[in-house]
């Protein structure tokens, strides 16, 4: 059951930092469509730059890109499960800093509303376990 969860916790945490990035980059419909939040850059770099009001556009567009590319290489090694602990840890520090900005600058309620504490935390829970079955890691650990 443990192995299950693991794989489940992987699985749901890599997609749901994959699914936001394609959000992003206008790869889910277009702004206004169903089921899409920002629907092209320019609107995530506005939201970005709304939780870091101390930045400018550009540079809010920066921490944005570099965000995203954390995300996608985060999720992409725990779906694989590949240095799953690190790229578990760093969401986890990701995440946090995603919630913390969110509370000063969006309201203490949105973190929760998006549950940005529960991803962090999954993400730190999912770093404290020793062995990620159905993964890269566990293969490169067999040899």
């Amino acid at each position: 059951m443990k192995n299950t969860i693991q794989l489940y916790l992987r699985l749901a945490l890599g997609i749901g930092f994959i699914l936001p990035v394609m959000d992003r980059l206008s790869m889910l419909g277009l702004p206004g469509s169903p089921n899409v939040g920002w629907g092209n850059w320019s609107n995530f770099v506005d939201y970005t730059n709304s939780l870091m009001p101390y930045l400018n556009r550009s540079l809010a567009e920066i921490f944005g890109a570099i965000a995203s590319v954390a995300e996608v290489v985060f999720g992409i090694l725990l779906i694989i499960g590949y240095k799953t602990k690190y790229a578990a840890i760093g969401s986890g520090l990701l995440t946090l800093t995603f919630a913390v900005s969110m509370m000063f600058f969006a309201g203490y309620r949105a973190p929760f509303n998006y549950s940005v504490f529960t991803c962090s935390a999954a993400s730190f829970l999912l770093s404290a376990i020793e062995n990620y079955k159905w993964s890269i890691d566990e293969r490169l650990n067999a040899n």
